[in-house]
């Protein structure tokens, strides 16, 4: 059995069994919360990953993923938006907050287990990732160990996606990436994403690290890569 413990958070009860049943059947630790507000009264620290639908009663799923992400002890817990929502924008919505991926219903059992083992992969700290080294560009450091970045003395909160997109880019100063190149290191074992999913993640990164965004190039055409002239 593993230790992975999963918290579903979906207003309808039999989905909530079906997906502790299937995921149970994987040997994950799966709890179950009607609401996002009977989630929020839990221990969220103790999971390592949230099946959250959107629509729910006062607290929606977008509204619950936003309290935890500006929750130093919840911001970088996974989350997999399960929902009936599923235009551009709301996937996009998804995204933005920080979420690491955003399954349609009506679904297939296989395709949230796969998705879920996938996120769950990538959360898991990778050979790559963990040598006890810095990466350093000025006053911008790449704690690899940690899973940390530090821009002049200060921690910048990113996702797990954002950390390995700046790492990789880092890594490869001046190498352009495709977004088809990031979309197989980044996001190698996910079912299906979406083209933006790469756009919308460097956009938030760019954000993030303030003037080192300016860094982060576009080469028309290409892809996206590190420029160290900047």
């Amino acid at each position: 059995m593993n230790d992975y413990r999963i918290l579903v958070v979906d207003d309808e009860e039999d989905l909530c069994e079906i997906l502790k049943f299937n995921l149970e059947n994987e040997n994950y630790i799966v709890d179950v919360a009607y609401s996002a507000e009977d989630a929020l009264k839990l221990d969220l620290t103790k999971y390592d990953l949230l099946l959250l639908d959107v629509m729910m009663g006062e607290i929606s799923g977008f509204k619950m993923a936003n309290i935890l992400k500006k929750d130093k002890s919840t911001e970088n817990i996974p989350i997999i938006f399960v929902t009936a929502k599923d235009t551009e924008n709301d996937i996009c919505t998804g995204l933005n907050i920080g979420a690491d991926d955003y399954i349609s219903k009506p679904y297939s059992i296989k395709e949230v287990l796969l998705r879920v083992k996938a996120v769950l992969r990538r959360a898991t700290p990778k050979e790559s990732l963990s040598q006890n080294s810095d990466l350093k560009y000025r006053s911008l450091i790449v704690h690899t160990d940690k899973k940390q970045i530090e821009i002049d003395g200060e921690l910048v909160a990113l996702t797990k996606k954002e950390f390995e997109i700046l790492l990789l880019l880092l890594q490869n100063r001046g190498k352009v990436f495709s977004r088809e190149e990031l979309l197989e290191k980044i996001w190698n074992d996910e079912v299906y994403v979406l083209d933006r999913t790469v756009d919308v993640n460097i956009t938030r990164l760019r954000k993030k690290i303030g003037e080192y965004g300016k860094c982060i190039s576009t080469r028309m055409g290409y892809g996206y890569y590190f420029n160290d002239k900047e």
